[in-house]
């Protein structure tokens, strides 16, 4: 590895940390999974360690083969430095020097050239400066990276491939340009986040927050300082996010956000618009997915920044598609005749599963499905892709729940309930995605972030077998996907000594270092284009494809869910009169009638109507 100066970057990392203990996430209730939380492991180890370890092994059998040997100590010592880096392990001078096979003193002026070439950085680990960690460099880790898939290509070419790969062709076919666009693993920040008891972060309890408890111990390391992260089911999340607002002091430095409470919290006070406290352009607002950005805005300002993007899609099984000579349904009516040909009750399997539980679960659906007919449940104005919740702080707007598409898209789920499991009416967001991955429903209604449940399990019927849509459209409408996800914003009664770090924490973990991490350990959201646009990521599952596709086609939407301060509750009543309709206790027109009036009311009482 040659030795020269490195350029100017941001620097991000992982690393070890404290056993400062994160709370168990899974207390889900209102229909979401009750389980003990499962370790999200890689599907497989990073080309880099694959090759560090061929490299550890091919050297023992080199020390083997002759008495004389010399070792190269500027490969030895970046070896045990990269490969340390990746195991989110610490280290110190001592230890690498004593890595390099070579005499201390020449092994320290090594070590001191590497320092001074911009290979390796150094962190101070106590206030006097006197002591430090030490990292490999950006450049140092690209280094790796590049020789690592060049390794891989000339082992297949010269012995034969076990898993055929088209790395070959990608080397003289473009090659280069997938290069440029992976994303290299993160970098430790310099300078540790100066924050008494650590970084405290409040999350929902899915998949993807779950990946990142996994990674403790390296996002210890990133910031430089112990982690405690305290996860809730959604209501409960939502519960806390107010508690903690009225309190005095914040108890937490991040918190997530689910997109539609933005206009609450933003006109409440309760967090801190973002261009008062970092500079934008840090966050490369252009790289987020276009609507993810957007829903982090209210009144034209950033109040949080995309933790994870999932759009709402259609989930449905190729094979069975297939096999009843089916073209994946773009539409309702063809969803419907799909689900009514797919749908064998006596065999055990139905035609499809969606959120129909009472309450918050069914008032997301039927919001959803008014989008999938063009209609959004507050009267915003039209414009290119759907329509404009820009204004949406103005307070000029009306529910729209009472109209002639809000009776199709009731219709529509009156429709689906003939070809729908039993249980239905107590499906939410898990239970509609597990007995798809099980085999007992051919399509499901269901978020990016659940695909986890059946593309990483071998053993489930539906892994491997999975095609993935935006929503069907209705008569004269276009197929949407609705965008649902999590925001990471700042506390806005955060102490004033803790909001420099918090800044700092915020765009390490929304960073695509740390997205593309969050792949790699399993997450199937991803709110940037470059992450989707990744080579490694692309590969990993074919959900990041269709997702960037669908963001380019204007389907990823997030006004079927507009972030008003009365969203929450406009979504209960809608999902507790459509309830009562499934179950025959009262007619589309009557349960539309009685939502527009109980939602008007709620408006009336805000003082917008």
């Amino acid at each position: 590895m040659s030795i020269q100066k490195k350029s100017d970057m941001e620097n991000f990392g992982r690393g070890s940390g404290s056993a400062t203990s994160w709370s168990n996430p899974m207390n889900h209730h209102h229909g979401e999974l009750v389980t003990e939380r499962q370790t999200l492991t890689p599907q497989a180890k990073t080309e880099i360690l694959q090759v560090l370890g061929f490299l550890q092994n091919f050297e023992d059998e080199l020390d083997g083969l002759l008495e004389v040997t010399a070792p190269n100590p500027y490969v030895k010592m970046s070896a045990y430095l990269v490969k340390r880096h990746l195991e989110a392990k610490a280290v110190t001078p001592t230890s690498l020097i004593g890595a390099s096979g070579i005499p201390y003193a020449t092994a320290t002026r090594r070590m001191k050239e590497m320092v001074d070439a911009g290979l390796i950085e150094q962190r101070p680990r106590t206030a006097s400066g006197k002591s430090f960690s030490l990292h490999p460099s950006a450049e140092m880790l690209e280094a790796w990276t590049q020789f690592s898939n060049r390794v891989r290509r000339l082992a297949g070419q010269s012995f034969g491939s076990v898993e055929p790969r088209s790395d070959t062709q990608d080397y003289y076919f473009g090659g280069s340009y997938l290069a440029a666009q992976t994303i290299q693993p993160p970098q430790v920040l310099l300078e540790p986040l100066k924050l008494t008891g650590g970084l405290k972060v409040l999350v929902h309890g899915d998949p993807t927050f779950m990946v990142m408890h996994g990674l403790k111990r390296q996002f210890e390391q990133v910031i430089g300082c112990p982690i405690q992260q305290r996860a809730f089911s959604i209501d409960r999340l939502y519960e806390e996010a107010l508690k903690n607002a009225q309190r005095t002091s914040s108890r937490y430095d991040l918190i997530a956000i689910d997109l539609p409470w933005v206009g609450e919290f933003a006109e409440s006070g309760y967090l801190l618009a973002l261009d008062e406290v970092l500079d934008a352009d840090r966050l490369n607002p252009s790289d987020f997915h276009t609507a993810g950005w957007q829903s982090a805005h209210w009144d034209g300002r950033p109040f949080g920044v995309p933790s994870q993007t999932t759009p709402e899609l259609l989930f449905y099984r190729k094979d069975l598609f297939a096999e009843a000579g089916l073209e994946p349904p773009h539409t309702t009516a063809k969803l419907l005749t799909a689900a009514e040909e797919l749908h064998q009750p006596s065999q055990g399997r139905y035609g499809i599963a969606w959120n129909a539980a009472r309450g918050t679960a069914l008032g997301h659906t039927f919001i959803m499905t008014c989008a999938d007919f063009g209609q959004p449940v507050l009267d915003m104005p039209k414009q290119a892709g759907g329509f404009d919740a820009s204004g949406l702080a103005d307070g000029n707007y009306r529910p729209m729940i009472d109209t002639p598409r809000g009776l199709e898209a009731a219709e529509y789920l009156m429709a689906l309930l003939q070809f729908s499991p039993p249980d239905i009416l107590s499906m939410s967001w898990y239970e509609r995605v597990r007995p798809f991955a099980n085999g007992k429903v051919a399509m499901a209604y269901g978020y990016t972030l659940l695909a986890p449940y059946f593309e990483q399990n071998p053993s489930c019927v539906a892994f491997g077998n999975v095609g993935y849509l935006p929503h069907p459209a209705g008569p004269r409408a276009n197929p949407v996907a609705p965008v649902g996800g999590y925001l990471l914003g700042i506390p806005a009664n955060i102490p004033p000594e803790r909001l420099e770090a918090a800044v700092e924490a915020l765009i390490v973990f929304t960073s695509p270092e740390a997205q593309k991490l969050y792949v790699e350990n399993g997450s199937r959201t991803n709110p940037r284009y470059s992450v989707g646009a990744d080579p490694e990521v692309r590969r990993l599952s074919p959900i990041f494809e269709a997702v960037d596709a669908m963001s380019w086609r204007d389907e990823l939407q997030f006004w079927p869910r507009p972030p008003i301060p009365e969203i929450s509750q406009i979504i209960q009543i809608c999902g507790e009169e459509c309830h009562d309709m499934l179950r025959g206790v009262q007619s589309p027109k009557t349960a539309l009638k009685a939502a527009q009036d109980r939602a008007d009311q709620v408006l009336r009482n805000a003082g917008k109507l």
